[in-house]
């Protein structure tokens, strides 16, 4: 027995389209992931949170903000922010006007740590996006996936 196109359409070009992208994505965050852990010695997800505290108003963000911010529960983001914490690249600082929020803020040693592994990522950039895709088409690229990435509401 086999479904026609039309039942099944895992050759439909939107199918096709969505798991280039998934796939692409996959590939590149295991790479990146392989890279820093290989030459800095640090989690692509930590990277990804330091990352996010450097580009924050006063380097720092509330928990929930962080947990939107990297698409982790909160439970999870708890669990990364500990490990962070442990090893002296963020800290934890209550919030002055909401008892029951808490930032994660980073420290200078995790300031330092972010110096070294952006390093690394502009390199696996240029190697991985630069050097083979030419300025027109990382434009193309950029605003293609920003207009991807916008909340649609239907």
């Amino acid at each position: 027995m086999t479904l026609d196109a039309a039942a099944c359409p895992s050759g439909d070009e939107r199918v096709l389209l969505y798991g280039l992208l998934a796939e692409t994505n996959a590939r590149l965050s295991r790479d990146l992931a392989t890279a820093l852990e290989a030459e800095c010695g640090l989690p692509l997800a930590w990277f990804d949170v330091l990352l996010r505290l450097r580009r924050a108003d006063e380097g720092r963000l509330k928990m929930s903000q962080m947990a939107d911010a990297i698409v982790h529960s909160t439970g999870g983001t708890t669990r990364l922010v500990d490990r962070l914490e442990e090893a002296g690249l963020v800290i934890r600082q209550s919030c002055p006007n909401d008892r029951r929020a808490v930032y994660v803020a980073i420290t200078p040693a995790g300031n330092a740590r972010l110096d070294g592994a952006l390093a690394v990522h502009l390199a696996f950039l240029d190697r991985q996006m630069a050097a083979r895709l030419s300025e027109d088409e990382r434009v193309a690229l950029g605003a293609l996936l920003a207009k991807l990435g916008e909340p649609h509401t239907p």
